[in-house]
């Protein structure tokens, strides 16, 4: 349990620090272009996790099959389709509405991993799943609703579609990853994990890339000019990969994305100590709902 849930909080904290990086590409780079550099300098970051690895634990590399090298090709065009909808919900002037219901990849990922990998929970857990999620909707959503009708009218906005759509694809990027890193024959579920990483960033670099040569020819320039700050963003987005793919490959899907939600705490607290703005009261008893949850979540667990 204490591995599975160090690398889910690390895999949150990674998370957080890389999106507060990246807002300094924004207006340098289209969605697609953003998005290579995730995966195109978070590749060699993950020979290097891979390869650390080996040398401190040792082992053998798997054998990839063909079911490994579908589910990890599907894995990450679902992750790119769920990163280009949560990005179309910000452009309908969505943010916080987008953000809110694209959180709910924790319930949607409940779900498709009790349909399509049998896992299930006990009613604690589930409650704790529901307490995590209405908490980050809280957060998202307080002083911008002002009612539960808004709010449920909110739901058929554009923006909200959109985000539910990018929960959706991150929830099933969850089981399917899942279902790659199972499908390597080994003893280290760890070091299958990492694997899965290198293969899904490759694979997703061949597939973002060649998308940005054929319609965007102009953003590969963009891509290596912006180096400095691509790269620091392609190492966070690696390392933020690696934890949650070991998250998964340890622990449910719905637990691990369920604590993972403490990425909205992580969120306020660089608000408060690097960017200095005061919590409001909204904020601070919609992370209380959070952190109550995730606490929930563990002792159902």
């Amino acid at each position: 349990m204490s591995l599975w849930l160090a690398a889910t909080l690390l895999a949150a904290f990674f998370q957080t620090w890389r999106t507060a990086l990246q807002q300094r590409l924004r207006g340098q780079l289209s969605i697609n272009g953003a998005g290579v550099v995730r995966y195109l300098y978070g590749v060699p970051v993950g020979f290097a996790i891979l390869g650390a690895y080996l040398a401190v634990f040792g082992g053998a590399l798997s054998s990839p099959n063909l079911w490994f090298l579908i589910y990890c090709a599907g894995g990450g065009l679902l992750q790119i389709l769920g990163t280009n909808l949560l990005i179309m919900a910000f452009g309908f002037r969505g943010f916080a509405v987008g953000t809110a219901y694209a959180k709910t990849e924790a319930v949607q990922g409940a779900v498709l991993a009790l349909i399509l990998l049998g896992e299930l929970l006990s009613a604690v857990s589930w409650l704790g799943i529901a307490i995590c999620v209405s908490g980050t909707l809280y957060l998202s959503l307080a002083g911008r609703v002002g009612s539960l009708g808004e709010a449920l009218r909110a739901t058929i906005q554009p923006a909200a579609l959109c985000g539910l759509s990018a929960g959706f694809c991150f929830a099933l990027t969850s089981v399917v990853i899942k279902s790659a890193t199972q499908s390597l024959v080994g003893p280290d579920i760890v070091l299958s994990a990492i694997e899965t990483l290198v293969v899904t960033n490759a694979m997703q670099t061949v597939m973002q890339g060649s998308y940005l040569l054929v319609r965007e020819p102009g953003q590969i320039r963009a891509v290596f000019s912006t180096w400095r700050d691509s790269a620091k963003v392609g190492a966070l987005s690696a390392c933020g990969s690696c934890c949650w793919f070991t998250g998964f490959a340890l622990a449910p899907v719905a637990l691990v994305r369920a604590v993972g939600q403490v990425e909205i705490i992580f969120t306020l607290l660089f608000s408060r100590f690097y960017l200095r703005e005061a919590p409001t009261r909204s904020d601070i008893f919609g992370a209380l709902a959070v952190v109550l949850g995730v606490v929930i979540v563990l002792v159902g667990r």
